[in-house]
C-alpha cells in the first residue's frame, strides 16, 4: 500500500487542521492505521491509531480530547482532526499502515512521504 498525507499548513495556536491520508491499494482495508509526527530535533512519536474496522482508536495522552482519527475505507482515505493546536503540535506528520498487538500499534514498512503542521503567530 502506498501513502500520500496532505493537510498540513501554518496555522495559529488554537486552531484546527485536518489531515487526510490517501492510500492506494485495495489492501488498506486490512490495515491498522496510525499517525505519528517528528518535531524538530526530536524523534518521531506516535500520534493516534485505529484499527481495519474503526472500531479501536488509540491516542497519544498529549493529544487526547484534541485530535481525533478516523478512516474510510470505502475512500482508501485515513483523517487526522486536530484542534486547539499549541507550538508543541508542529512537526511533519506521517501516516502508517500497520497493526494492533496488545493495544499497541506496529507500523510496516508503509510510510507516507509526512505532511509538515506549524502552529504560529
Amino acid at each position: 500500500v502506498q501513502l500520500v498525507e496532505s493537510g498540513g499548513g501554518l496555522v495559529q495556536p488554537g486552531g484546527s487542521l485536518r489531515l487526510s491520508c490517501t492510500a492506494s491499494g485495495r489492501t488498506f482495508v486490512s490495515y491498522a492505521m496510525g499517525w505519528f509526527r517528528q518535531g524538530p530535533g526530536k524523534e518521531r512519536e506516535f500520534v493516534a491509531h485505529i484499527s481495519w474496522n474503526s472500531e479501536k482508536k488509540r491516542y497519544a495522552d498529549s493529544v487526547e480530547g484534541r485530535f481525533t482519527i478516523s478512516r474510510d475505507n470505502t475512500k482508501l482515505m485515513l483523517y487526522l482532526d486536530m484542534r486547539d493546536l499549541t507550538p508543541e503540535d508542529s512537526a511533519i506528520y506521517y501516516c502508517a499502515a500497520g497493526g494492533i498487538y496488545s493495544g499497541e500499534f506496529y507500523p510496516n514498512d508503509f510510510w507516507g512521504q509526512g505532511t509538515q503542521v506549524t502552529v504560529s503567530l
